[in-house]
């Protein structure tokens, strides 16, 4: 979901066994991290006409919802992942020119497409997986003047440990193609630190809500909502 490189694609399984019994456009849009919550589209303000990007799409559920149930221009599905663009490709291909499929690093992309969207968002996605102060920089340039940046983060770890009260990455554990174990970073970061380096970015008006789990459990978290304009 980050970026391309020329090692194994770390999100080669993820998704597969809902790839293979749902292929429905979904009807319903969450930020949570059980997606089971909270806000939908209203947090990505009016739609109508506008350009969008998904940073690290994976399987693009989330921006073909978008180009199904709203009316943006179009909304750019983007994630660096072979898998994740072959996956989203055989689902929501027949949804093109309204959803455009981008298998391209997000970084590299956003760093070539100055002022081109009205909208930029992540539903776990590239924003947790990529060095913040390469992707958020990045982001800035790709908005037209008062363009929105959004997106959910996990509030803690989901061992339950705090989050990072610096700009610190954690190695979490993955998987290559071949099942070969391998760790990819994270970036899961305290609210103030959120603040502190999307304004760093040249962003304003920076709102970040806490959203509660609302089941207990392993592998449960809050969900830290992030929203800022440029």
């Amino acid at each position: 979901m980050g970026r391309v490189t020329a090692t194994a694609d770390l999100w080669h399984h993820y998704g597969r066994t809902r790839h293979a019994t749902d292929r429905a456009v979904p009807d319903t849009f969450s930020w949570t991290w059980r997606q089971d919550s909270g806000p939908g589209t209203e947090v990505l303000g009016d739609l109508d006409g506008r350009v969008l990007g998904d940073l690290g799409a994976g399987a693009a559920r989330h921006a073909a919802h978008l180009a199904v149930h709203h009316q943006p221009a179009r909304v750019d599905a983007i994630d660096a992942s072979p898998a994740q663009h072959t996956m989203a490709t055989d689902l929501y291909s027949h949804l093109s020119p309204r959803l455009r499929l981008v298998h391209a690093d997000v970084t590299y992309h956003l760093s070539a497409a100055a002022s081109t969207y009205d909208v930029l968002y992540s539903v776990f996605g590239a924003v947790d997986f990529t060095d913040p102060h390469e992707l958020l920089p990045a982001a800035a340039y790709a908005l037209r003047p008062r363009g929105r940046l959004v997106f959910s983060t996990l509030a803690h770890y989901l061992t339950g440990a705090p989050a990072q009260p610096d700009v610190q990455h954690a190695d979490i554990p993955a998987k290559t193609p071949e099942g070969e174990t391998a760790t990819m970073r994270r970036w899961v970061l305290q609210e103030h630190v959120w603040t502190k380096i999307l304004d760093q970015a040249g962003f304003a008006q920076i709102s970040i809500d806490t959203l509660r789990s609302t089941t207990d459990g392993p592998r449960t978290a809050d969900t830290q909502l992030v929203t800022a304009t440029i």
